[in-house]
């Protein structure tokens, strides 16, 4: 077993500023004070509460016996659904894209039809259903569960559902006491001193990989490697702390742009960096804002906001990612190159982007283990959903624009900024233009759409990214929500004020009820996306928020065709 090779190149002052901070963490025994648990190297806050994933990996090894009992117990069903949320579900689709795993699904949104798209793939008479939630109280695990659960009753029997079941959760939880309630088949315990999106290397996401049939033991031997590397007391030898210390200092000094790419053997490895990175960074006003899967520019088209990353395979195909870095590094920006041996090492990058998201936390001088925003959106869409429990109906909202079945959405003070660039020209086309106009340099775009994410839906919403990519040549992101909510959305709404939002809801072609509460799944995803909208107002974000009719397709056209 061998290292992934990591290298580097930086612009010199930002190279003279890590080899500085690499004397301050050696002078100040900071590595040794990481494994030690001592909160003082971040701002002495509760850190030491959540620093349960530095021993993951040996703890789960001493315990290993428990995944490789479960893959045999998994051959027994057709099909694997997890159903789960953020850090318990981004891990997981990980696994299933990078490993192939065609009978293995993740269910992580609230859209109706993205519900029914699961249901109509499996027989759910042979289908294993994981249920992952570390707290045991977040929504959607839950209305995934008692969705699923009631028609697995409705085929075998409720004396017999409980054996398509299995929990995964902190113990003392409340999917503890429901997974025990109806006699799910196993229940995998988590360590409550692993923040969700550090939990890939706990039970969280290693009894998913048992279940497609991942040899999760020698997968934990090839990340160990990583881990006894980053116990290195030497900052330039420590691959986490070097990792770290470039993110670090390149956000200090206003690179907060990560820009992500991966090979194609690889690529869903970037929404799992995203939520780690995001979440875990975006607070304070300040934030690292990671960049996953945006279309390609000319080297010359950059910005002097970013650094760059590659991940690739040792026997990866050279591509034009290559070529791009090449020029790109050539041009002086800052550039890192990650090789990995093979698949199964791509545990070490889990735990190395963990270490370095920590070490980076320290240099930010912020706690990267919190996530105070995540609440603040969960608090809006509860308030919406008891609204709709207690009137049967949400809230009334009114459009300041509408174009047909489209309306647009924002407050009262953005709209009249909206007003003023339009100058009287009140158009579809012309609100567009004016909210795209407010983006200026060293901002970002983030395209946030409560769609189905399906094939379709992605390339029509990766070319609107495009135009604006092109057209302003900022940064842009896309997210679906609700998943994003659990993962980038932290960084939106806490982080720096430098984003510029396009919020993307629709209707519903059709709906599911929710078992046993009065709101149904569409209800759900409605209140979830005006909560995170109302948040992003809350904090003085630049959002805009465009309201689809039932063909979501047609109309992400007419939106692409308006956007220049």
């Amino acid at each position: 077993m061998k290292l992934n090779s990591m290298s580097y190149s930086l612009p010199e002052k930002l190279e003279n500023a890590v080899q500085t901070t690499f004397g301050e963490w050696q002078k100040e025994n900071k590595i040794a004070r990481v494994w030690t648990k001592d909160a003082s190297v971040w701002t002495g806050d509760d850190e030491a509460k959540w620093l349960g994933w530095l021993e993951a990996v040996k703890t789960e090894l001493g315990d290993v016996r428990k995944y490789i009992d479960f893959a045999e117990d998994a051959k027994d069903f057709s099909n694997i659904v997890l159903l789960g949320m953020g850090g318990s579900s981004l891990g997981p689709e990980v696994f299933a894209i990078t490993f192939e795993k065609q009978n293995f699904y993740i269910l992580d949104s609230t859209v109706p039809a993205q519900i029914k798209a699961i249901e109509d793939k499996i027989d759910v008479a042979k289908t294993l259903f994981i249920v992952a939630s570390k707290s045991g109280s977040t929504l959607e695990p839950n209305v995934f569960k008692q969705y699923f659960f009631q028609k697995v009753v409705e085929v075998v029997g409720e004396e017999n559902a409980g054996k398509h079941f299995v929990a995964i959760t902190d113990p003392d939880s409340k999917m503890q006491k429901v997974a025990e309630r109806d006699n799910f088949r196993k229940i995998f315990f988590g360590n409550p001193e692993i923040g969700g999106r550090f939990s890939v290397l706990s039970a969280f996401g290693l009894a998913p990989a048992a279940a497609m049939g991942i040899d999760v033991k020698d997968f934990l031997a090839h990340t160990g490697e990583m881990v006894e590397a980053c116990r290195s007391t030497t900052p330039n030898e420590n691959p986490g702390v070097i990792l770290g210390t470039i993110l670090g200092i390149c956000q200090t000094s206003g690179r907060d742009k990560l820009t992500i790419f991966t090979a194609p053997e690889i690529h869903d490895a970037g929404a799992w960096l995203e939520q780690l990175i995001a979440e875990s960074t975006g607070k304070n006003d300040i934030s690292i804002i990671p960049i996953d899967r945006e279309p390609l520019l000319e080297s010359s088209d950059y910005g002097d906001d970013r650094i760059f990353v590659h991940l690739k395979l040792k026997d990866s195909a050279p591509d034009e990612i290559d070529k791009l870095f090449e020029i790109v590094e050539a041009s002086g920006q800052p550039v890192v190159s990650i090789i990995l041996i093979d698949k199964m090492n791509l545990g070490q990058e889990f735990f190395r982007w963990e270490f370095a998201t920590a070490v980076a936390g320290s240099i930010m001088k912020i706690n990267p283990f919190n996530q105070p925003d995540v609440e603040a959106a969960k608090i809006e869409a509860k308030k919406l959903t008891e609204e709709y429990e207690k009137k049967g109906a949400l809230p009334d909202e009114k459009p300041f624009f509408e174009d047909g079945e489209i309306k647009l959405f924002t407050n009262e003070k953005y709209a009249a900024q909206l007003e003023d660039y339009a100058e009287g020209e009140k158009s579809l086309k012309k609100y567009l233009a004016a909210h795209l106009a407010h983006l200026q340099e060293n901002d970002y775009f983030a395209l946030l759409a409560y769609v189905e994410m399906n094939t379709e839906t992605e390339k029509l919403l990766q070319k609107i990214r495009a135009k604006v990519l092109e057209s302003k040549l900022t940064a842009t992101c896309l997210g679906f929500g609700p998943r994003f909510l659990h993962s980038t959305g932290q960084a939106y709404k806490g982080g720096a004020n430098n984003g510029v939002f396009l919020q993307i809801t629709s209707d519903d072609a059709f709906d599911l009820d929710v078992p046993e509460q009065k709101y149904t799944f569409g209800i759900v995803k409605a209140a979830q996306a005006r909560g995170d909208f109302q948040v992003l107002l809350d904090r003085e974000r630049r959002a805009l928020r465009v309201h689809l009719g039932t063909n979501t397709k047609q109309d992400l056209q007419k939106l692409l065709g308006l956007i220049e």
